[in-house]
């Protein structure tokens, strides 16, 4: 299987991607898939134009000459997509949402209707066996409200992906947490050997990953340093 890891954390080593670490430790536990992963802060990725000069040519590429094309080529080969990144104002950071706008070459002008009444533009190639997969995470206290703008979107852009999104994730920084933090890191792991066995994640570990690691409370009285 080849995996593409789209890393939209402004640091490499962020705490979300210490999650996605881990669960591609599991996922590629017997060594047999090919992973590429995409730091994209490291890339040069211009905001889309809306020129639609990409279908235009109909080539799979954007008519701007700078990374994007070459994470296009890697999009359009994988078999599984990973989105890991932090929350941003309730959404993905910036440069990473650079990217996901201009995948626009991907799809053409053609619109197609589905028997539910959705609208969406038919895919350039066949992508009805990719698989896609978000991880985000965030320092909020919990899950309730706070990726609700990003689920939404996800939901519409990838048609419904595994989602894991995790709260409190800059305990995984702090040595003394080690004691909540390193069995998340655990689970993750585990995630990852299931996700290898069916490419998805049961209803339960998703709901074990995103489970907050300290009371609500408590972790806010650590934030504001009470």
């Amino acid at each position: 299987m080849r995996v593409l890891v789209l890393n939209g954390s402004p640091k490499k080593k962020s705490d979300t991607f210490r999650l996605t670490e881990r669960f591609l430790k599991g996922l590629n536990k017997d060594g047999k898939h090919e992973i590429s992963v995409v730091n994209v802060i490291d890339k040069h990725i211009s905001p889309c134009r809306g020129c639609f000069g990409c279908w235009s040519k109909m080539d799979g590429h954007c008519v701007i000459k700078d990374d994007q094309n070459e994470i296009l080529d890697l999009y359009r080969n994988a078999d599984l997509v990973i989105w890991s990144f932090p929350l941003y104002c309730y959404a993905m950071p910036s440069h990473l949402k650079a990217v996901l706008d201009r995948t626009i070459p991907l799809v053409k002008m053609k619109m197609v209707q589905e028997d539910d009444g959705t609208v969406h533009h038919e895919a350039l190639a066949d992508f009805s066996k990719l698989h896609t997969l978000i991880i985000c995470g965030c320092g909020f206290p919990d899950w309730e409200g706070n990726f609700d703008g990003l689920k939404a979107m996800c939901n519409v852009c990838f048609h419904g992906p595994d989602m894991v999104c995790v709260p409190q994730t800059p305990l995984l920084n702090i040595p003394a947490a080690s004691v909540v933090a390193d069995p998340l890191l655990d689970r993750f792991e585990k995630a990852g050997e299931e996700y290898a066995l069916s490419l998805a994640l049961s209803p339960e570990t998703i709901a074990g990953l995103e489970s907050p690691m300290i009371p609500k409370e408590d972790y806010i009285r650590g934030v504001n340093g009470d």
